[in-house]
């Protein structure tokens, strides 16, 4: 039996109506990706969902005594609180019906009351929320106040934690998320008990999570089983068959359309029905909701730059203590030479000096040693997660082109209204003021004003919190084609894979402010970090490295032949690394298939996990047969 059921569902702001007719079912242990583009309705359809708003028409029905819980984008807190105190509001049901059973009513039934508490709340709702606390490294004594967005994040989802929900809602729960945070949520969501709705435009978030891809297009909700992989193949042959359709109307519109203009024949009794069905023709043409446009992004490299654009030779950056101490080391003794046309991702966790970083190469910070050399002809935009460069008071024309109708975009001019709709704002959006804008349209607004600058080189900070799937991938083109350099901060693992040429990442687990260069995106980045450190001898989950193992003496001479023992284990292995890899493909077609999800949603962690370890395996098997190929070919 469905949880929540939502039937010919109508929600409308002004003339744009965001469900038509919708309907939807939630089952138990469900995990349902909603996605669509920016201003579809989303965010309002999760709001209905969680009882927080209304629909204009149609119903939802709930199962009896149903319990969700809504963590919104941007979570409020009261001021002044501390953490524990907001992540107690999550248990708010529980502590009031313990007063209640505490403070009875005569006559009133004490077991039933009973009976729902013991089911919300197997401990002490203070139990809960240590538990929470401690789950997500939270502390309790913190101001919520003095918190960063991912932090805040944190809390809101503690609150969901110790709320135990039926049904879980979450908006854009990975925004300010670093690729730790985003992975340990994946986890916690995967082993979800409940239901859960996320809202989500992170494509390998949706991938590791979802059993159901839910799209909100023009009004309507279509499902689509299993992953984020399968739901772009059924899309690509719908968007196929939908345009055909068009066409196919269009064509028969127009050719009735000819005849009807014949004039006197029209007019006879037995065209009576032509005449009505195309009529019929023509409403459904007006009906018909035409598939939204694309952004058309585009963007002015200006002059190029230097060859070089930044080189840094032995650079560290430390903070100094309060107490004049040493204090913080952020980068040290960094080295490294940045090309004209480079894509740099920048990846490490909230804190741990990505921006720093930055300034340094930018030449916006002096190091406390070591060299900075900048290139020259360099022309800096910046884009800012935080929105922080919009006046939400000024009209959207005012923000691309302060006192001016036209921007000047590549050695020709264009009409600021023209260049908003690129960015699909409609002409009569204009004059509106920012703040009329949702998270998804304001950073639509960001990259729109960026582009119209002339820019050879693009620092982007966050450019995908809020963007949708249609515009992310448009962006990634443009940056793929785009001939200045890119230093790119982002927790998109996806689009990061998609973009960057190599990256700059965080070490400094295994040692204070270390930064390592690395070729490729995300993936390449793990196996060759996994592969230094073991070939270090450090584990890739310890805190820091294990000290060098001191060299044997007991042997005078290094032994270089191989022990019958080594030689089976050498002549065993490629049949084992062969087994491992064939399980592995037969593990991630499975996964990416829609079956698995239809017939065996249960076994799907399972499946996700096992193919984790297959991937650590070979890497272990790998390193092996590579080391004792190499000691069988100097002992041959």
């Amino acid at each position: 039996m469905a949880l929540l059921t939502l039937t010919q569902a109508q929600l409308a702001f002004g003339h744009v109506p965001l469900l038509d007719h919708a309907a939807f079912a939630l089952e138990p242990a469900e995990r349902i990706a909603l996605i669509g583009r920016n201003g579809t309705g989303k965010s309002s359809l999760l709001k209905v969902l969680a009882g927080l708003e209304r629909l204009d028409d149609g119903s939802l029905q709930l199962q009896q005594g149903l319990t969700r819980f809504y963590v919104p984008q941007e979570p409020q807190f009261t001021a002044g609180a501390t953490v524990f105190e907001a992540v107690s509001e999550g248990v708010a049901e529980v502590k009031a019906l313990r007063a209640r059973f505490e403070a009875h009513a005569p006559g009133e039934d004490l077991d039933a009351l009973q009976t729902r508490i013991e089911a919300l709340d197997g401990w002490t709702w203070e139990q809960r929320v240590d538990e929470a606390l401690q789950r997500l490294q939270l502390d309790a004594t913190a101001p919520i106040d003095t918190l960063s967005g991912g932090t805040k994040k944190r809390v809101a989802l503690a609150q969901a934690l110790v709320a135990r929900p039926a049904v879980l809602l979450l908006d854009e729960p990975t925004n300010h998320l670093d690729l730790d945070a985003i992975e340990w949520l994946q986890e916690l969501l995967v082993g979800w008990r409940g239901a859960l709705i996320v809202v989500s435009h992170d494509r390998a978030f949706i991938d590791a999570v979802a059993t159901r891809i839910v799209e909100l297009d023009r009004g309507v909700l279509r499902s689509y089983p299993g992953n984020f992989s399968a739901y772009e193949e059924s899309k690509q042959r719908e968007l196929e068959a939908e345009a055909l359709a068009t066409a196919r109307a269009d064509k028969l519109l127009a050719a009735e359309e000819v005849w009807v203009r014949k004039g006197v024949e029209a007019r006879r009794t037995r065209s009576v029905g032509r005449v009505a069905r195309l009529k019929r023709l023509r409403e459904q043409r007006r009906a018909r909701r035409e598939q939204l446009g694309q952004v058309r992004l585009e963007i002015d490299a200006g002059l190029p730059s230097g060859k070089i654009v930044a080189e840094l030779q032995d650079v560290s950056l430390r903070y100094p203590g309060a107490d004049g101490s040493t204090g913080r080391v952020i980068v040290d003794h960094f080295t490294a030479t940045i090309l004209r046309g480079d894509k740099i991702g920048l990846v490490g966790p909230n804190g741990a000096g990505k921006t720093s970083l930055l300034r340094l190469i930018l030449g916006e910070q002096a190091p406390t040693s070591g060299t900075v050399r900048r290139g020259t002809q360099l022309q800096v935009a910046y884009f800012d997660q935080m929105r922080g460069g919009l006046d939400l008071d000024a009209t959207l024309a005012h923000t691309i082109s302060p006192g001016s109708e036209w921007i000047e975009f590549g050695g020709n001019r264009k009409h600021v209204m023209s260049y908003l709709g690129d960015f699909l704002f409609a002409p009569e959006r204009a004059n509106s003021p920012v703040r009329t804008l949702s998270g998804g349209e304001r950073n639509r607004l960001l990259l729109a004003r960026l582009f119209a600058l002339p820019a050879n080189v693009l620092v982007l900070d966050e450019p995908t919190n809020d963007l949708d799937i249609d515009t992310l991938e448009l962006l990634e083109e443009l940056l793929q084609t785009y001939t200045g350099t890119v230093f790119l901060v982002s927790h998109d693992r996806r689009f990061l894979d998609n973009v960057v040429t190599s990256l700059i990442a965080w070490d400094g687990d295994l040692k204070p402010g270390l930064w390592r260069e690395y070729e490729g995106g995300i993936d390449d980045w793990r196996l060759q970090r996994e592969r230094s450190r073991a070939a270090a001898g450090a584990r890739p989950d310890a805190p820091a490295p294990a000290p060098a193992a001191a060299p044997r003496s007991a042997a005078p001479k290094a032994r270089t032949k191989l022990s019958y023992k080594d030689q089976r284990e050498l002549d065993e292995l490629p049949q084992r690394i062969e087994a491992l890899e064939a399980e592995q493909k037969t593990i991630g077609e499975r996964l990416a298939g829609t079956t698995l999800y239809l017939e065996a949603p249960q076994q799907v962690a399972a499946l996700q996990a096992r193919y984790a370890e297959i991937e650590d395996t070979l890497m272990l098997a790998l390193e092996r047969w590579e080391a004792l190929a190499a000691q069988a070919s100097r002992g041959a």
